[in-house]
């Protein structure tokens, strides 16, 4: 195990989270499209895991891709892990924190219009935004 993963009980995740945080970060679940609050995010800054506070995105590889969620064309390599999953019929690869393991979403190669080809597809409540000002 890396010396930087973080391990909790579900008690301890459930005392941090609220129940929608829980059931997305820590059980898979997909916030309703259109519904987020990073959607229309545009300011210079970096996404950050809601759970761990790891740096995922920087504002930088965020596009519009019209699906309903924010999507990014890379993430900090070291930052995720890709999983395949199988759920709901379809063939998809999940996006993990690589420091917490929590869902954040799903990549697709589906964005030629990006410079690695990739997609992101993210569900708001997996990310917090930490606008370029406040890191000082």
């Amino acid at each position: 195990m890396s010396p930087n993963k973080i391990v909790k009980t579900d008690a301890e995740w459930r005392a941090q989270l609220t129940e929608f945080e829980f059931e997305v970060l820590r059980n898979a679940a997909t916030e309703r499209p259109w519904t987020g609050e990073h959607i229309d995010e545009k300011r210079d800054g970096v996404f950050q895991c809601r759970a761990c506070s790891a740096q995922i995105f920087v504002s930088g590889t965020k596009f519009d891709s019209h699906c309903g969620w924010p999507s990014f064309y890379d993430a900090d390599p070291e930052a995720v892990t890709l999983h395949e999953d199988l759920s709901h019929g379809m063939v998809r690869t999940e996006v993990r924190c690589a420091s917490c393991e929590s869902h954040l979403g799903h990549v697709f190669p589906d964005a030629p219009q990006t410079p690695t080809g990739d997609r992101y597809c993210i569900n708001s409540v997996s990310l917090v935004f930490v606008e370029v000002s406040e890191q000082a």
